[in-house]
């Protein structure tokens, strides 16, 4: 049952961002996007994280991942296999930066870890 509530928590925050976010940036410009992005995430990180409808054990993944691909099958859905192949360079760039993210985040906390102990 948890990972039906991270499926669906993420598919709603997904569908709420490929659908509501532009429409309000579209009309109201760069307050339209903020208010948008406040009321978006904001809601739905409440519902997912606060309420508790993601699973959060083991590795951490967020709202992102399900925004990220609600994005994606969003454009196969409307122009064909040809916009998720097209998408396929941009989700590789995407993949190096969370790696290299991952391992700078790992390498700050050895060395705060060493940091702590030598103070000690």
């Amino acid at each position: 049952m948890k990972h039906l509530g991270t499926i669906l928590g993420t598919a709603i925050a997904g569908m709420f961002v490929m659908s509501v976010w532009g429409a309000f940036a579209g009309e109201y410009g760069i307050g339209g996007g903020w208010f948008a992005g406040f009321a978006i995430i904001g809601t739905m990180w409440f519902l997912n994280h606060f309420i508790g409808l993601v699973n959060n054990d083991g590795a951490f993944v967020d709202m992102a991942v399900g925004i990220g691909m609600a994005g994606t099958m969003r454009g196969v859905f409307e122009q064909g296999i040809e916009a998720g192949i097209a998408s396929m360079p941009t989700l590789g760039v995407v993949l190096i930066g969370g790696v290299v993210g991952g391992f700078t985040a790992y390498k700050l906390e050895c060395y705060l870890a060493e940091k702590e102990k030598a103070e000690a």
